[in-house]
């Protein structure tokens, strides 16, 4: 199984060292690596939360996320978007924005005595707006799991408490809304504070929306009686999936804001960046979803689901604060990358100590759950 969700992953990595390779030789080689390493590292809770969000979804819709979603993913969001970014930023026309992508000013000191910046400098002014959008994005998901009544808890001193509070309707939306405000007003640039205000809202929006309208028609699925023909099951089963697949883009993109303004550091050039991150990275982080979703792993460790969203909350929060500081990627990396590793072993043990109790006959009783179990302590 390894293999065959793997394999093409590492055949376009070979693929694409070899293009890099021809493009700008060995350092080119290195740097698309590098990249691509730093998109995996970045992004494993990415595909834990990818994977949570595919399996709900029917073999079509997985087969469309993995097809045109990874076009979506590999020229989009790294090599489009940063184009797209300076484009609008700029006021330079696309094929304009290219070629100063690719052919960066000889004399910078006289380009930018002209006032003109480098493609490197327009993408980096451009951060507040693109974290606080990713940000708040990813600040509702977590907010949403986090407050959502559930049977497993992971971190149980905390989670319960938040559990019981999130029964508060809307509590999501005022917390959110109340971290954008204050990271607009005090830690935003004053020359943001506007800007950082409209792009946190329209993150706030979108995930509102395309989250309740696949809620929606989720719902509309449940309630349908099933029948041979194409009927209104398979109509709501193809918006539903549709939404899914939304959400799930919209949610991708939002992850990849942090690696691609990453990237920034390492090189500037669009064809490595969309070589590293978009090609190696993406790649492997979608067979690691697929990887996750065909072996069950998710249901068999519990708790990984709950450790990529608090690595999303992390990483939202990172995202926020990185709109008046900077933060090291190596920083955004390990936070996540322990968060998972955390809520790994904390799965592993789970397992042993059912096993150890199944053993002991104490697995033919009725199987308890975690606020069962602190019931019973009380």
């Amino acid at each position: 199984m390894f293999f065959r969700i793997f394999g093409i992953s590492f055949a376009v990595t070979i693929a694409a060292l070899i293009a890099a390779y021809f493009y700008g030789g060995l350092t080119a080689v290195l740097l698309t690596l590098i990249l691509g390493i730093l998109e995996v590292s970045l992004s494993f809770d990415n595909a834990v939360i990818n994977a949570t969000v595919l399996r709900r979804m029917s073999e079509f819709w997985q087969k469309i996320f993995l097809t045109i979603g990874i076009v979506i993913a590999v020229f989009g969001m790294r090599l489009v978007f940063p184009l797209a970014v300076v484009w609008l930023a700029s006021g330079l026309n696309p094929i304009d924005a290219l070629d100063l992508a690719l052919n960066p000013p000889a004399n910078d000191a006289a380009y930018f005595a002209n006032g003109d910046p480098s493609y490197e400098t327009i993408i980096t002014d451009a951060h507040p707006q693109i974290a606080a959008f990713g940000g708040m994005f990813l600040l509702m998901l977590f907010l949403g799991f986090i407050f959502d009544d559930k049977e497993i808890t992971w971190l149980s001193w905390i989670e319960r408490p938040l559990i019981r509070i999130g029964k508060l309707d809307q509590l999501g939306v005022i917390i959110a809304t109340g971290i954008l405000v204050i990271t607009a007003t005090f830690i935003a640039p004053e020359d943001k504070t506007a800007t950082v205000m409209i792009a946190g809202a329209l993150g706030m929006i979108t995930y509102i929306a395309v989250n309740g309208l696949g809620e929606l028609f989720h719902v509309e699925e449940e309630g349908e009686e099933p029948s041979s023909g194409p009927s209104d099951l398979v109509k709501a089963t193809g918006k539903a999936g549709f939404f899914l697949f939304l959400y799930l883009e919209v949610l991708d993109a939002s992850f990849s804001f942090d690696g691609v303004i990453g990237a920034f550091a390492i090189t500037a050039d669009p064809i490595i960046i969309a070589l590293g991150l978009g090609l190696i990275g993406a790649m492997f982080v979608r067979s690691l979803t697929v990887f996750l979703v065909r072996k069950g792993t998710l249901s068999e460790y519990v708790y990984l689901e709950h450790g990529a969203h608090w690595a999303i909350g992390a990483l939202a929060v990172i995202l926020m604060y990185s709109i008046g500081t900077h933060v090291p990627e190596v920083v955004t990396g390990l936070v996540g990358v322990v968060l998972i590793l955390a809520a790994l072993a904390s799965s592993i043990f789970r397992r042993r100590r059912e096993e150890a109790a199944e053993e002991t006959g104490a697995g033919e009783k009725p199987a308890v759950t975690d606020d069962a179990e602190a019931e019973q302590s009380r």
